[in-house]
């Protein structure tokens, strides 16, 4: 029996399991489409994992509302999230000598800054489900399934919105013009038929 055996291990110990993870997160809040492509089962593994640090952004978006204490809150909130990601350069002022430029911040950090400041605000009326897997089928090389995970909402999402809006307006003032045509029409006809 399967009892308390919730997730998949990958093939990986914990540690590279959970790095995995934090890696996956990482490349899915910074990427430029909010989409990656990765394995079937590495896909279903992130869900539960981004989502949980979606949700303390979300939280940290609606306490900036309240004021009273909710800087510490925030802090607070922040801090936790940072476990989702690894952490930035630890020692960045004392690698550094004189004349050397000190190393960029790393992608954990960068992915943190975006989920408060974006992604926060952006699913803070959402009470959850931020991400979407599609299937793609089998890779050629080993047929390891492959799916899409992304963030819903994104731009592509709402651009395909709008412009399937404006088609539909374009369509339904076509055919209201259409019918004002075929009104007049059959009004010239009665008019005929009548004389």
């Amino acid at each position: 029996m399967r009892h308390l055996k919730a997730h998949r291990k990958l093939g990986r110990p914990a540690e590279h399991r959970i790095s995995l993870l934090r890696n996956l997160a990482t490349s899915l809040i910074n990427s430029r489409d909010d989409r990656i492509v990765t394995t079937l089962p590495k896909a279903k593994e992130l869900r539960p994992f981004i989502e949980k640090a979606i949700t303390l952004s979300r939280r940290a978006a609606s306490l900036g509302l309240e004021g009273n204490g909710s800087e510490a809150a925030g802090v607070h909130l922040r801090r936790q999230a940072a476990a989702f990601f690894h952490a930035g350069n630890h020692g960045r002022a004392t690698t550094t000598r004189r004349g050397q430029i000190p190393p960029p911040r790393s992608a954990g950090v960068s992915a943190l800054s975006r989920l408060f400041d974006e992604l926060g605000e952006r699913f803070k009326e959402r009470p959850g489900g931020y991400t979407r897997i599609i299937k793609m089928g089998r890779r050629s090389g080993d047929g390891a399934e492959l799916a899409i995970i992304e963030l819903v909402d994104n731009a592509r999402e709402k651009e395909a919105q709008t412009s399937a809006r404006k088609r539909t307006k374009g369509a339904s003032k076509k055919k209201a013009a259409d019918s004002k045509v075929a009104e007049s029409e059959s009004g010239q006809k009665e008019d005929g038929a009548t004389e």
